[in-house]
């Protein structure tokens, strides 16, 4: 595939921001050229159009099978496998919010649920220990409850189709400007 400025720049500064939301360089790039091509890619010309190591790109292409944002397509006459990537953001969106919600959240959630329990039990300790673990038990709540919501929320958008989903959000906007 050969790549224009502007198609080099699109992919650069995903890979920038992929790093900044906890994803290698080479995973969001890959994803990136996944979704400016037209037609589904072989790894090997994934590796070459990138300039990065076949391995880089199976190991890649491994971890956005894994986040559901990439599929295996055959081509006809081709042995080799070919890899696509969602054409709908609003669909990539959702998958990226369900794996989000169960990669951070959940886990978030239980840790936070868990030491909550913990706080609870410690019925010991001098009056300055009860402070401190009743200002850690009140953190804690205030914690659970915005993360609960959070997660209520993300399985919420999870269960929208990709069309209601953006009617949400463009709907959010309204409400937004409204309570503002």
């Amino acid at each position: 595939m050969k790549l224009t400025p502007v198609m080099q720049k699109f992919i650069l500064h995903w890979g920038e921001m992929g790093c900044r939301w906890g994803v290698t360089r080479a995973v969001a790039q890959t994803h990136a050229l996944l979704m400016l091509s037209p037609q589904p890619l072989p790894a090997d010309e994934i590796a070459e159009t990138l300039g990065v190591a076949r391995s880089n790109v199976s190991t890649s292409l491994k971890e956005l099978q894994g986040w559901g944002l990439a599929r295996i397509v055959h081509v006809f006459g081709d042995r080799r496998e070919h890899f696509a990537t969602l054409d709908d953001v609003w669909e990539m969106f959702q998958v990226i919010l369900r794996e989000r919600k169960k990669r951070e959240l959940d886990p978030t959630l239980a840790t936070l649920r868990a030491c909550a329990a913990e706080v609870a039990a410690d019925t010991g300790g001098s009056k300055t220990d009860k402070a401190a673990a009743a200002h850690f038990a009140a953190r804690l709540t205030g914690l659970t409850e915005f993360i609960e919501l959070t997660s209520s929320w993300a399985e919420r958008g999870q269960a929208l189709a990709p069309k209601h989903a953006q009617r949400l959000f463009q709907l959010g906007d309204k409400i937004f400007r409204l309570v503002g």
